[in-house]
């Protein structure tokens, strides 16, 4: 299952819920303003470095060099193009959006 989260931890609990719903071997990808929670100082990075042994998380490197945030990002979160969007998108199954 690859979920889609679009919205900044500072803004709602998208990212919250997603993570409770994650199971081993799901992905995560943080677009848009959820790209804050991919890096460093955010509310929630104990949670996703917690995670990432069982879940795999991803940001879009667009969006996060839009708000000038790439050189924080977190190590356990890689980072891709729009073409590596649509590979996650092609690898999974299923998708869920978080709004």
């Amino acid at each position: 299952m690859l979920h889609i989260v679009n919205k900044s931890p500072h803004q709602t609990g998208s990212l919250a819920s997603c993570l409770r719903m994650a199971l081993p071997g799901h992905a995560v990808l943080l677009i848009e303003d959820g790209i804050y929670a991919a890096t460093t100082g955010s509310p929630v990075e104990a949670h996703l470095r917690e995670a990432g042994s069982q879940v795999r998380f991803y940001a879009l490197r667009p969006d996060m060099d839009a708000r000038g945030m790439a050189s924080r990002a977190l190590d356990n979160v890689t980072l891709v193009d729009y073409g590596g969007f649509v590979d996650l998108v092609a690898e999974h199954s299923a998708s869920n959006s978080w709004l």
